[in-house]
């Protein structure tokens, strides 16, 4: 198997799977020579390359996890990997427009491979958790969920500097997502998003928060609050807080990560171990990219669906897009998307990319 892009999140996985007794080889591709070297180091690779197509054109790889950015990237090196008949794992989003997505899509079933987006808070534990209980009933009929999910202003700017996306596209994504997964089969059909610009203007043009409103077609309400300006002295990356309600029960998940206390004398109060995807402690991984990374291999080895079909991905992609195009026209919009929204959003970007 492959990495393709491995700086943080790609690192992350490319650990991973090196540190398992499952891949027979482990092949690492990055543009950066200084941080190929670094990880090659670290993972001892068959094969270390600044190309991505001598991994498209080995035979012998035959799953890919796609980590590269700007997110630009996701829909030729995905595309081009399907098409050589090779699994793929791609990090979020599935891509920036429909028609690409619908083609990853298209080339995954053709060939009958396995094609996933990484939406790694699926293997949170709390998530988890509260999906089962929605499944099992002990919540009784939903009625509404609450996310609110921040990040630190460092973070959020590392992030931001990548590309001209919202809070929705590249935070919300991932609330969107196990929401909609722990509420199936409900579907979203109505979308209102509103966003606040403050320090983040100035870094991408992006807001600083957004708190978007989705209905459900079986009446629920959600709400998802995505910001990435928390002050620098605040002391974790990512702080979330979940609120779920139903006719027989509530359930309130605190995933702030303040149950890690550390405290010194030049840092003050911090609360490690906050990062989203997690990170590697020397025996163990703290966090959900690691077991998302080797459950996709053992999806691929064991012929099994993986967790998140790029079918729910791509119905994700147009929830944030519609709360994006909400907030610019500062009015609902329904799900599915209509040609005139479709149309609306194709001008929306149009500005942007103008004003950039």
């Amino acid at each position: 198997m492959a990495v393709i892009g491995t700086g943080w999140c790609g690192g992350i996985r490319a650990e991973t799977l090196a540190r398992s007794a499952l891949p027979k080889k482990l092949h690492i591709c990055d543009i950066r020579p200084e941080r190929l070297a670094e990880v090659k180091a670290l993972t001892n690779p068959a094969t270390a390359t600044l190309d991505y197509q001598d991994i498209v054109k080995n035979p012998d790889i035959k799953v890919v996890y796609i980590s590269t950015t700007p997110e630009s990237n996701h829909y030729p090196i995905a595309r081009d990997c399907l098409r050589a008949g090779k699994h793929v794992l791609l990090e979020k989003p599935i891509a920036l427009e429909f028609w690409e997505a619908d083609e990853l899509i298209t080339l995954a079933k053709r060939a009958n491979l396995k094609f996933t987006i990484g939406y790694s808070q699926r293997f949170n534990p709390k998530i988890a958790y509260a999906k089962k209980k929605i499944s099992d009933g002990t919540l009784g009929k939903p009625v509404s969920v609450m996310v609110s999910r921040h990040l630190a202003r460092g973070l959020g700017t590392k992030i931001a500097k990548r590309g001209r996306l919202s809070p929705a596209v590249m935070e919300s994504t991932h609330d969107l997502d196990f929401v909609f997964w722990m509420l199936e089969p409900a579907k979203p059909v109505r979308v209102y998003s509103q966003g606040a610009y403050g320090y983040m203007q100035a870094i991408n043009g992006s807001y600083d928060v957004m708190w978007t409103t989705v209905t459900m077609d079986n009446g629920v309400v959600v709400v998802i609050g995505g910001g990435w300006n928390l002050p620098p002295s605040y002391p974790n990356y990512c702080s979330t807080w979940i609120e779920i309600t139903g006719t027989e029960g509530a359930l309130i998940l605190d995933d702030t990560h303040r149950d890690n206390w550390l405290n010194t004398v030049s840092e003050g109060t911090r609360f490690p171990m906050s990062t989203m995807p997690g990170e590697q402690v020397d025996e163990v991984f703290a966090g959900q990219m690691g077991p998302e990374t080797i459950h996709f291999l053992q999806a691929c080895m064991m012929d099994k669906p993986p967790m998140v079909s790029p079918e729910h991905a791509r119905m994700v992609m147009e929830a944030y897009t519609a709360a994006d195009l909400s907030a610019e026209i500062n009015e609902p919009v329904d799900l599915p998307l209509s040609n005139a929204s479709i149309s609306a959003i194709a001008d929306m970007k149009a500005r942007l990319e103008k004003s950039a």
